[in-house]
Formats: C-alpha cells, sequence, structure tokens
C-alpha cells in the first residue's frame, strides 16, 4: 500500500511537471526572437525593437572608436562591444528608465567594471548609432 501511495504522488508530481512544460513551450512559441546577425540579415522584428543593424566597415570603426574612447576596455571583447551597443540602443530607443545604469550593468563583466557616470558617455557615444535603429 505504501508503495502505491508513492507512485501516486510521483505521478502527480510528474503530471503537474508536464502541464507547466507545455504551458512555458506555448509562451516560448509565441515570443520574437531576436539573434545576433549579420546586418544582410537584419529583421523587422530587431528594427521594431529599436536596436540597429549590425554595423560594418567604417559605421563598425566608428562605434569602437567611440566605445574605445569612454574606456579602451570596453572593446576587448569586439564582438561583446557591438552586441552591448546594439542592446543598449534597444533601452535608448525604447525610452527606457535609468539608462546610464543600464549602460554601465550591460558593458559590466569579466575585468571591466563600468560606473553609472560612464554609462552616461556610453549613452552619448552610441547615440548616433542608435538613430540607425
Amino acid at each position: 500500500m505504501k508503495r502505491t501511495a508513492t507512485a501516486a504522488v510521483l505521478l502527480a508530481a510528474l503530471a503537474a511537471l508536464t502541464a507547466c512544460t507545455s504551458a512555458d513551450d506555448d509562451q516560448a512559441v509565441n515570443k520574437p526572437t531576436v539573434t545576433a546577425s549579420p546586418s544582410a540579415d537584419y529583421s523587422d522584428a530587431e528594427k521594431s525593437l529599436g536596436i540597429p543593424p549590425e554595423p560594418t566597415g567604417a559605421e563598425r570603426d566608428a562605434l569602437l572608436a567611440a566605445l574605445r574612447d569612454v574606456d579602451p576596455a570596453l572593446i576587448t571583447d569586439e564582438e561583446d562591444a557591438i552586441d552591448n551597443a546594439r542592446n543598449q540602443c534597444r533601452s535608448i530607443n525604447g525610452g527606457g528608465d535609468r539608462l546610464d545604469w543600464l549602460a554601465s550593468q550591460r558593458f559590466s563583466g569579466g575585468a571591466v567594471e563600468v560606473t553609472e557616470e560612464q554609462g552616461g558617455h556610453i549613452n552619448t557615444a552610441i547615440g548616433d548609432f542608435c538613430k540607425t535603429a
């Protein structure tokens, strides 16, 4: 009898987990997926979110130079710096709150610790780039 009760409890728990998983899967299907992609694959979804296309050539060089002027450590990983800038544009273009703080959080990581004041300088540095969204 004890084994039957334990088995019943386990089956009920598994059924509950399965139900949660299917609901989560349905929600995931309805969410737009935004991935870092080359400018040739720039999507309407990214544009609608205020994310500019991935810069190439002179535009990329100018963006990296602007970030380097704030702090050379920001561009140690250039791809990461570009992704951070594009994502920060989403906050800027979307009218987010505490943009300087968001930039400091977004660009901090590893050995780089960005202050909120530097976050303000980042926002100024990437302002023209963000307008390309």
